[in-house]
């Protein structure tokens, strides 16, 4: 592939700015679109400006406008599909949740094959695999989703499969494990538990714990999964595979809600609450295609990570305890 620029969807959120600047860094020229539900035009900046490179042109629109879609895609030579509501949101909204993240991304796909965009990367979720029933999950593991956000991320990658063996279109999926990082979100339903347990660790107040905290995550450093997320999708031999993202180390939040308190210094009591409803007990991934036929190989250990996330929110200046005036405990309840 040569010329034209690159789209990413979502590209003004957590995991989607960072590839912006990794993109950027490389020497693309970047459209992030993005309708800023979740994302905003400061992690842009702030991702460009740790890159060393000038923030992206961002289009702010929503996934599902065919009309934006098709003048951001002419003359793309990639487009990186990003753009989702999450997990938890689609415990209150599932039908705007399987909207934007289903049809959103069957709508993606079609503007860019019918603009004969040379590849399309459709960026999933672990989530899609539900409960993990061996570990670590290779990608051929049954795919059971607990959540609408899980189910709708899977007809998404089923839509990218489709058109490859429909059409021969150069799809390729990616299903990065649990992202951590700066600008990773701790707020209302978008909200995670390495941002949401750091601040309250440095706010003094107690992490919380939904269920009993045996729930195994794989956590891997957002750097680490946009690189991931670049490295295989503009791959020559990639469109067609289906490729896990993920540290391969799989801890309980119970182990992360110490680490997060030997980090940070802060000897702040754990609190457990009623488990979340669609919770996935254990996810431990299996990245050795990613790492054998792609080069992927992450190069942050968790610790390591949480100490450049403590750092990150340092320099923002804020209080701690005024950032987690948006956070929504239970995010899940209500209207």
């Amino acid at each position: 592939m040569s010329g034209g620029h690159v789209v990413v969807t979502g590209g003004a959120g957590f995991i989607g700015s960072t590839l912006c600047a990794l993109l950027a860094a490389s020497g693309e020229r970047v459209v992030a679109l993005d309708d800023l539900a979740n994302g905003s035009p400061e992690n842009l900046a702030d991702a460009a400006a740790e890159a060393g490179v000038t923030p992206p042109e961002l289009v702010r629109a929503d996934v599902r406008d065919e009309a934006a879609l098709a003048r951001a895609f002419a003359g793309a030579r990639a487009v990186f599909h990003l753009a989702c509501l999450g997990v938890r949101h689609s415990l209150r909204h599932p039908r705007e949740n399987h909207d934007v993240n289903a049809l959103g991304t069957l709508l993606a796909l079609e503007a860019a094959r019918r603009l004969d965009v040379p590849r399309f990367v459709c960026v999933s979720t672990s989530e899609v695999y539900g409960t993990a029933r061996r570990a670590p999950m290779p990608e051929d593991h049954p795919t059971v989703p607990h959540t609408v956000y899980g189910a709708s991320k899977l007809a998404g990658e089923g839509y990218a499969r489709a058109y490859h063996l429909t059409w021969g279109y150069p799809t390729v999926v990616v299903r990065p494990f649990n992202a951590y990082g700066p600008r990773s979100h701790h707020e209302g339903d978008s909200g995670e538990v390495i941002p949401k347990f750091v601040l309250r660790a440095l706010a003094g107040r107690p992490l919380v714990v939904f269920g009993d905290g045996t729930q195994t995550r794989d956590f891997t450093f957002v750097e680490d999964t946009a690189r991931g997320i670049l490295e295989v999708g503009l791959h020559p031999d990639a469109p067609g595979h289906t490729v896990n993202l993920g540290a391969g180390a799989e801890l309980t939040i119970n182990a992360l809600a110490d680490l997060v308190r030997e980090v940070t210094g802060r000897a702040v009591p754990v609190e457990h609450q009623a488990p979340r409803p669609g919770d996935v007990l254990r996810l431990l991934a299996d990245s050795r295609l990613a790492a054998e036929r792609f080069g992927f190989a992450p190069r942050v250990p968790l610790r390591d990570g949480l100490g450049r996330l403590v750092a990150w929110y340092a320099r923002q200046g804020v209080d701690p305890a005024a950032l987690l005036e948006r956070e929504v405990v239970r995010a899940w309840e209500g209207a």
